[in-house]
């Protein structure tokens, strides 16, 4: 029995097998409060003959009908898999399921709010889960143009990542139709669904390719009176011009909203424009600065995804590091040139560096580009080693490389992969030209390697005090899994 697991082989078996064009979903949030309806019809091309599947997981399929052909569900869905057998050059496939509301912050999360009893939804789809909602091809690799339809009660607001349209009456009194335009071809887990009574401010960015990009910050009615959305906007105007010029490359989708969800789990989802970020960052009382500072980052984080990460996606989630930890450190980076907040590198090396030193020294420490066997190795490695131990080594490569090098080469990558997918090795080889530097020795020990080494001077003086010699030695700690690696130390 397949469980709910994916392991990398067979995700790679599948992504030569077949190649997806396009899904169109409908799904109506007018059912009850367990259950929404959830039908789903995708287009995709495959190896005539061929095998394979693709994953759902719902308490009830109503139907399956593969090319013309009605499948009978009791036969070819087990666990969270359709078998889908004696495949065509071309393909279509829809499904007919119900599926179900969550609580535990995966899939289609809905939650009732205490303050006024309003009913709102968001979707948290990172790394599986896009399939509790939608019948997918759920792998990063297997990227397609997504186009939603949505039934939601009358008075709601629907989010996703396109542009919000206008509502159609829906055809029961009391409900209303969203029917989005397609996306661009992005991953599974980046696909978008919030709806519910938000409340919030909109506003504009004018792109460095002439395009006025719609921007919105959005939370529940019973937060909006706390929301500082002119602070929220202006951080991410500064953000977008900041990207556009470092990357230099424009805004990959068209418009950019970000939604302050209940009972997140995460800090915040960079789904492809249609950002959620927990409302604990929407503030009931006069925060500490430190508070404020680490919002401007997490709002920077999602940005810098919008290129690194959503435009251009892992192929697998061995590379899950490089998403994050590139974020993380162009969004400090961002912080800091951008906002008022100039010492957010201060702020780095206290909080983000000292956890990934104390992360490295503990016995489940792994290396920064960990092998990903399966969907549940990813599950434990969203820690301090992906993210700040991650970061700190970037922050190295591009001393190492020289900034200038380093931003040259990430453009390139951009142009190279847009809308698709890429691996560390073809950013690496980008880098390798602008910055004319061979990496490989130095990925061997940095990020292939976990533990950490140490630095300590040893000094000789004279009679008087004065110092003679002085040489900096690194040394491995016992049961430090780490190799001798090179440093550059400024002294004096």
């Amino acid at each position: 029995m397949p469980g709910q697991n994916l392991p990398r082989e067979e995700a790679a078996k599948r992504a030569e097998l077949l190649s997806v064009a396009s899904y169109d979903i409908a799904l109506d949030l007018t059912r009850g409060e367990e259950t929404f309806h959830s039908a789903t019809t995708v287009r995709f091309s495959a190896t005539p003959g061929a095998t394979t599947f693709i994953d759902l997981i719902a308490p009830t399929v109503h139907s399956i009908v593969l090319n013309g052909k009605d499948l009978d569900p009791a036969e070819v869905y087990v666990d969270s898999r359709i078998v889908l057998g004696d495949l065509k050059a071309d393909n279509e496939l829809t499904v007919v399921a119900d599926c179900a509301y969550m609580h535990t912050g995966e899939g289609l999360h809905r939650f009732t709010d205490p303050a006024d009893g309003e009913t709102y939804l968001y979707s948290q789809f990172e790394v599986p889960d896009s399939r509790r909602v939608f019948t997918v091809f759920e792998q990063p690799d297997l990227k397609a143009s997504f186009t939603f339809t949505v039934t939601a009660p009358a008075g709601w607001t629907v989010f996703s990542n396109s542009p919000t349209p206008a509502p159609t009456s829906g055809a029961h009194e009391g409900t209303q139709v969203f029917a989005f335009s397609p996306t661009e071809r992005i991953s599974s887990y980046i696909t978008a669904i919030v709806a519910g009574p938000y409340e919030g401010v909109t506003g504009s960015y004018t792109s460095v390719d002439g395009r006025e990009i719609p921007l919105g910050t959005y939370c529940r009615a019973s937060l909006a009176q706390y929301m500082d959305a002119e602070e929220i906007l202006d951080i991410t105007k500064g953000g977008f011009a900041f990207y556009e010029e470092l990357f230099g490359t424009p805004y990959a989708f068209t418009k950019y909203d970000q939604v302050f969800v209940p009972e997140f789990n995460a800090g915040a989802m960079e789904n492809a424009g249609c950002v959620t970020h927990r409302d604990d960052y929407i503030f009931r009382s006069r925060p500490v600065e430190a508070r404020v500072e680490r919002r401007a980052v997490t709002i920077l984080h999602e940005l810098a995804h919008m290129w690194f990460g959503d435009m251009v996606t892992m192929k697998w989630w061995n590379d899950l590091w490089l998403n994050e930890s590139f974020a993380e450190y162009t969004s400090t980076l961002a912080t800091a040139e951008t906002t008022r907040f100039t010492d957010a590198w201060t702020t780095f090396q206290a909080l983000e560096k000292t956890w990934a030193y104390n992360q490295d020294q503990l016995s489940s420490t792994h290396p920064i580009a960990a092998e990903i066997k399966d969907l549940h190795d990813v599950e434990v490695n969203f820690d301090g080693i992906t993210y700040a131990k991650g970061a700190s080594v970037l922050t190295a490569l591009v001393a190492y490389v020289g900034r200038e090098a380093f931003f040259k080469g990430i453009a390139s990558y951009l142009a190279a992969h847009a809308y698709s997918n890429a691996t560390l090795a073809d950013l690496l080889a980008e880098l390798e030209k602008t910055s004319g530097r061979d990496l490989g020795a130095w990925t061997k020990v940095w990020l292939q390697e976990a533990g950490v080494t140490t630095l300590r001077m040893e000094l000789d003086t004279d009679a008087d005090g004065v110092i003679t010699s002085a040489a900096v030695l690194q040394e491995i700690p016992q049961g430090s899994p780490a190799s001798l690696r090179p440093h550059r130390v400024a002294i004096g």
